[in-house]
């Protein structure tokens, strides 16, 4: 009967070995059920025995799977084992953590299969609270993703993926796709696994990093950070608050002589209120009846100038050689009193009477700060700055102040928060966004890096808008008014009182703002201005933070990154975030997070294979030449060394010395004598040429020099200057030199020496005054008395002079010897 039933059947399907059967049936009844109740199942009935071909062959596989009615499960496992082969083959299996449907989707289209992997979410997750946010479509809980082996049961899916994943689940993953950068150690994976994410990121997907390395930035490349990041301060450090509160304040002066300037205009035009402070006339006497308003002295405008000045020095590097103690303008009483008068002035709608006498001096001051201050534009009057938290555990949020009070007290370390995890940054909010239908957005631009070295970036064509829910106000510091974060806007309703052209999802797309720019007047801003300085200023960044970064082959990373647009529609740089959501929040999300998946593994996979394949929207801005980058930071050299000293041999100490002995065995003949013996009358008798006075050996003088001295143990070799007590006087004896030479040889050393000037050739004394020859070095005989001298390493400098002047005695009576022979 079974023979009929193989005999009738056309194609006949392919057969399998006994061992290959018993490890299919194996496979395909593994279920969850406890081994003692697993079914038996009659292999017989469920796979066919057919003598043909026992490979299976690709152009089979549409075949088996349409012609064989009469077992689907060996037919969809055999086309899952073909399939599965050939990705094992081709190393093409990867492995998503998280939820990415459009990256699994495209790699499956790609003939790649997915090894499936759970997630156990066990450990406390150490990133910042902008990612956390960002990443809403996974890991919301702050947790660590942790990588393990998926047990789940095949035999309650038909799907033909599932099959292939359990035929890899031993194979090695060749793509890694995760939310979170730690979810797989790098350090494990081969250099030709990749991995959607770097180490080491960071010094700019970080608020205190990228704070912090940005101004690092003209190291790398001749430009200022400050022309397109807002200035930020890691206000928990020392250093960085002490910088911030002086920002602080001198942005109040400066707020101050605006609104001496803007009263001045406010006198000719109609009063607005979009972010500006509320000025009256103050001329006129009659508008201050019905509502009393502070008044405030003009010696607040004499100070706020005073401080603008300063500032300015600052800014032109005036004060480059100023003690940091005789920099500070005001005191701190004074600092307090002005700052005071500021909120009046400012928040509290307070006047000064006398400010039409200063807008001359204003003005002037003004005008060469907004010159030189390339955030002058961004700064505004209400001197508002966003603080911004560095962990999500404390689950504060991120918010607006503009009291300085306010701001300290915020991020003030106490018991709950040491210091150690105390992690606050602070930046200049801008107070004049571009705004559309009175409504402030940002804009979420993609970049893609796939090298380090070198350094590789691809720029997304397309990009997003994100609308606030309010209308925009500076009197109001709302989250919801100022942050356009999804996850911050996602919490609140549309306001009732929103211009309706607004879309109700708060999204739009930048090819419909380059419609809404166009029908403005606009429309070659985005494509001249805007969009070449968002690439500008991520290039930027991304070759300030290069060699910070674990420069890894075969990674590569998505990020999106955060602008603002001023009025002069200037795009300002905000953050940089890492793992950037993708979830289909919007018809907008949906659309464009789709497509830029889609073109990531175009780039990270085809155009690897393929140089000439299409790389969709991402355009390729910035590739430069391979770099041998050294094995330190530029930023963190130092100079370590250890000082070069000169060693200096330790004579042996002399302590009795013969000078006569010395001079006995020279040709010539030296006599010695005291000058004590010269103020007794006992003169020194003149010297015969004829004849030959021969020294008496026994008659010598013999001088005892001092010993030297001895240093303690454990005494440091400081030199100090120390009087020492005289001991006595030491005599030394003038030198008498009698020539034995002949009359003949005598008259001709006269001769020599009439000609070099030398008078006396009867005879020559070497006294302390003036050396007789010129070729003798001179020697300072006072020296040698007991003065003030030095003490060095113990040893007395007499001592050394007394050896010393020995030493040159020798060689001058060698040098006698020399010229009178």
């Amino acid at each position: 009967m079974m023979n009929q039933i193989h005999a009738e059947r056309r194609p006949l399907p392919l057969v399998l070995s006994d061992e290959e059967r018993k490890e299919e049936e194996n496979g395909m009844i593994r279920t969850n059920l406890p081994p003692q109740k697993i079914p038996e199942l009659d292999v017989n009935k469920c796979f066919p025995t057919v003598c043909c071909h026992q490979r299976l062959l690709p152009e089979l596989n549409q075949r088996i799977a349409e012609e064989s009615p009469l077992s689907p499960k060996l037919d969809k496992y055999k086309l899952a084992r073909f399939l599965a082969d050939k990705a094992i083959r081709e190393k093409n299996i990867f492995t998503i953590c998280g939820p990415y449907p459009v990256i699994r989707r495209s790699l499956r289209k790609k003939g790649w299969v997915e090894r499936k992997l759970s997630i156990r979410n066990d450990l406390q997750d150490n990133k910042d609270d902008e990612c956390d946010a960002d990443c809403e479509d996974g890991g919301k809980n702050g947790k660590r993703s942790v990588l393990c082996e998926e047990v789940s049961s095949l035999g309650s899916s038909e799907d033909i993926h599932d099959v292939m994943s359990r035929l890899v689940r031993n194979e090695e993953t060749s793509f890694f796709w995760t939310i979170k950068k730690d979810a797989v150690n790098y350090h494990n994976l081969h250099c030709d696994q990749m991995l959607n994410h770097y180490a080491k990121t960071g010094s700019f997907t970080t608020k205190i990093g990228l704070c912090l390395n940005l101004r690092n930035l003209p190291w790398y490349v001749p430009a200022n950070p400050n022309t397109f990041f807002p200035r930020c301060y890691g206000i928990c450090m020392d250093d960085e608050k002490h910088d911030f509160i002086e920002d602080f304040r001198n942005t109040a002066a400066c707020s101050i002589l605006k609104w001496v300037i803007n009263l001045n205009a406010c006198d000719k035009k109609t009063q607005k209120s979009k972010g500006k402070v509320n000025k009256e006339d103050v001329g006129r006497k009659k508008d201050f009846d019905e509502k009393e308003i502070k008044q405030l002295p003009g010696k607040l405008i004499d100070m706020a100038c005073q401080v603008c000045e300063t500032y300015l020095g600052q800014l032109e590097h005036e004060d480059i050689d100023t003690a940091v103690d005789a920099s500070a303008v005001l005191s701190e009483e004074e600092w307090k009193d002005l700052i005071e008068q500021y909120y009046c002035l400012i928040h509290e709608g307070a006047v000064i009477c006398s400010a039409h006498n200063y807008i001359t001096q204003c003005q002037k001051i003004l005008s060469k700060i907004m010159s030189t201050n390339p955030q002058r534009d961004i700064d505004g009057n209400h001197n508002i700055w966003i603080i911004k938290p560095g962990a999500k555990s404390r689950g504060r949020e991120i918010v607006c102040k503009n009291r300085l009070d306010d701001i300290l007290k915020l991020v003030e370390t106490t018991d709950q928060f040491p210091v150690k995890d105390h992690k606050w940054v602070v930046q200049k909010y801008i107070e004049t966004p571009l705004l559309i239908y009175d409504t402030k957005f940002d804009i979420r631009q993609w970049f893609l890096v796939t090298d380090w070295n070198p350094l590789t970036i691809w720029f997304y064509k397309e990009s997003y808008l994100r609308f606030s829910t309010q209308r925009f106000s500076l009197d109001n510091l709302d989250s919801s008014i100022h942050l356009c974060n999804n996850s911050i806007q996602k919490q609140y309703k549309n306001a009732a009182d929103r211009n309706p052209l607004l879309p109700w999802h708060n999204m739009w797309t930048s090819t419909k703002f380059q419609e809404y720019l166009q029908k403005r007047g606009r429309g070659n801003m985005w494509r001249n201005f805007i969009y070449p300085s968002m690439k500008k200023a991520i290039t930027y960044t991304m070759r300030m933070a290069q060699e910070s970064v674990e420069a890894r082959k075969s990674s590569f990373e998505l990020y999106g990154a955060d602008f603002i647009l001023g009025e002069d529609f200037k795009p300002w740089l905000i953050e940089i975030n890492t793992s950037p959501t993708m979830f289909p929040s919007t018809p907008v999300t949906a659309e464009l997070c789709a497509q830029v998946q889609e073109d990531t593994i175009k780039v990270v996979i085809e155009k690897k294979r393929d140089k000439n394949w299409d790389t969709g929207k991402f355009e390729l801005l910035w590739r430069q030449p391979l770099l041998d980058l050294p094995p330190f930071n530029v930023t963190d050299l130092f100079v370590e060394g250890v000082g070069i000293k000169t060693s200096r041999q330790k004579a042996a100490p002399i302590t009795n010395f013969n000078f006569l002995d010395t001079l006995a065995r020279i040709p010539q003949t030296t006599q010695c004598a005291s000058p004590n013996h010269e103020k007794q009358g006992q003169s020194i008798g003149t010297v015969n040429n004829k004849q030959n006075i021969k020294m008496k050996i026994e008659k010598a003088i013999f001088c005892t020099l001092p010993k030297p001295l001895k240093k303690p143990p454990g005494k440091s070799c400081k030199v100090r200057d120390a009087h020492m007590k005289s001991t006595g006087h030491i005599d030394f004896p003038s030198l008498v030199l009698q020539p034995t030479q002949s009359i003949t040889e005598m008259k001709r050393v006269q001769y020599i020496h009439k000609a070099k000037g030398i008078t006396d050739s009867s005879f020559h004394r070497v006294n302390q005054t003036a050396p007789t020859f010129q070729n003798m070095n001179p020697l300072d005989w006072s020296l040698l008395q007991p003065s003030k001298i030095s003490v060095i390493a113990g040893y007395s400098l007499s001592t050394s002079y007394c050896l010393w002047m020995a030493q040159e005695i020798g060689t001058g009576v060698e040098r006698l010897s020399r010229l009178y022979h």
